[in-house]
């Protein structure tokens, strides 16, 4: 998913903006674990994760706070997103996470399906008693820019950059096509993060069997309890040296496999493994991985994933505050094309998980980890529960390495369509 540019605005300046992140997500959180009866209601009704979402993008839909040359997403995103992926590793029973494996690849797949046949079905509906809508010819062909959406839908950013430069469609069409990414995933995760705070009911719903998510989140918090201490400045030094000693070392490999890659293998690209980024997710994760087979598991105890819990939040605030809610007034039609592609998309996920008595977690990080990316389906994932923050990236990796595949089958299809 990528983002919008915001107008001039009250506040420009990133520290300041930061300032008033950080202070937003205290008060949220510490409202939130108030006894008064009306924030208590508030809370039911809205989780403190929406919250930390939706207040930002408010404020830089309102012009409170600017986007406009702010390096806060990208800090957030590429420094503390790898950095809160070692911490949620680190203290990780993978035994127990390795038996979710059926349930989310099979997810992932109707997730992507719903994708590919979702955009070329949407825009047959849509072409029903709006032609002009989805009409077009050359590189002003809707189904070109809808083309681009697909991948950015299967894998993300990288993914619509490389299906853009095969689709090939006009500037114009193209820019509309971004703001239908940002308006309709930012809207859909914001619904995911609400659904999160009921997940039990959703999942009577579904008649789902949550025994193996319920085991491995149990498991990990008698764990947790059994370690648990107050932490010394020694042991904070550590979680944080370790994070971004992780983070700094993925990196460092990343931009040396990147030039090798594109000099050696250049058709990889395809797979998105000339992204230093995906590189860096990998590595985080694997490194994170390793780690919790070490005594450095015991960090967990000192506060390991509560820092990744920051981290994560800060991520949430960056994310919102890239989303301009106005935009949605811009352009209804192309819009109204994107929300009945989401709608078969959700469909599909439901009838499956439903078939298959499938939680919704499960449901709402597949979907995420198409729509989003590993950036918004680990933070999917750890509304539900930190340990499960892990499932959330492997499946955008998946995402991001069939993105192209997928998002070039949904453009022929679209092609034929139209």
């Amino acid at each position: 998913m990528i983002f919008l540019k915001a107008q001039s605005s009250l506040v420009s300046n990133d520290v300041a903006t930061f300032g008033i992140l950080i202070a937003l997500l205290a008060l949220i959180f510490t409202s939130a674990q108030s006894k008064h009866p009306t924030l208590r209601k508030l809370y039911t009704i809205f989780p403190p994760l929406l919250l930390c979402y939706f207040i930002p993008s408010l404020l830089t839909s309102f012009h409170i706070i600017s986007i406009d040359n702010t390096d806060l997403y990208k800090i957030a995103s590429r420094y503390l997103l790898p950095a809160s992926l070692v911490l949620f590793t680190i203290g990780v029973d993978f035994k127990e996470l390795w038996k979710l494996r059926h349930q989310a690849g099979l997810m992932f797949l109707t997730g992507a399906i719903g994708i590919i046949i979702g955009g070329p079905l949407a825009m047959l509906i849509v072409s029903s008693f709006s032609p002009e809508t989805v009409g077009g010819e050359g590189a002003n062909a809707t189904w070109r820019g809808l083309a681009t959406v697909s991948g950015s839908w299967i894998g993300g950013t990288a993914n619509m950059t490389a299906l853009y430069e095969v689709f090939k469609p006009s500037p114009a069409l193209y820019s509309s096509m971004v703001m239908l990414d940002v308006v309709i995933a930012s809207s859909w995760m914001a619904i995911l993060l609400y659904g999160a705070g009921f997940t039990k009911k959703i999942d009577r719903l579904l008649k789902a069997d949550v025994s193996t998510v319920e085991k491995l989140k149990d498991k990990v918090e008698s764990y947790q309890q059994g370690l648990l201490r107050i932490p010394s400045v020694n042991d904070l030094l550590l979680i944080l040296g370790i994070a971004f000693g992780v983070t700094g070392f993925a990196y460092l490999v990343a931009d040396n496999i990147v030039p090798f890659i594109s000099r050696k293998a250049p058709y990889l690209e395809k797979l998105s493994l000339t992204s230093v980024f995906f590189w860096v997710v990998i590595i985080s994760t694997l490194i994170g991985s390793a780690l919790s087979f070490t005594n450095i598991r015991k960090l967990e105890g000192a506060g390991a994933s509560r820092i990744g819990n920051i981290f994560l939040y800060l991520l949430i605030a960056a994310i919102g505050m890239q989303m301009d809610l106005l935009a949605i007034f811009k352009s209804p039609g192309v819009l109204m094309v994107g929300a009945i592609w989401l709608l078969i998309h959700i469909l599909l996920l439901v009838l499956v998980a439903r078939m298959m008595r499938i939680p919704f977690f499960f449901l709402a990080v597949s979907s995420e980890a198409c729509l989003g990316g590993a950036a918004q389906s680990s933070v999917v994932a750890a509304a539900f529960h930190p340990a499960l923050a892990p499932v959330g990236v492997l499946l955008a990796i998946f995402g991001y390495v069939f993105g192209n595949y997928g998002g070039y089958l949904c453009g022929l299809l679209l092609q034929w369509v139209a």
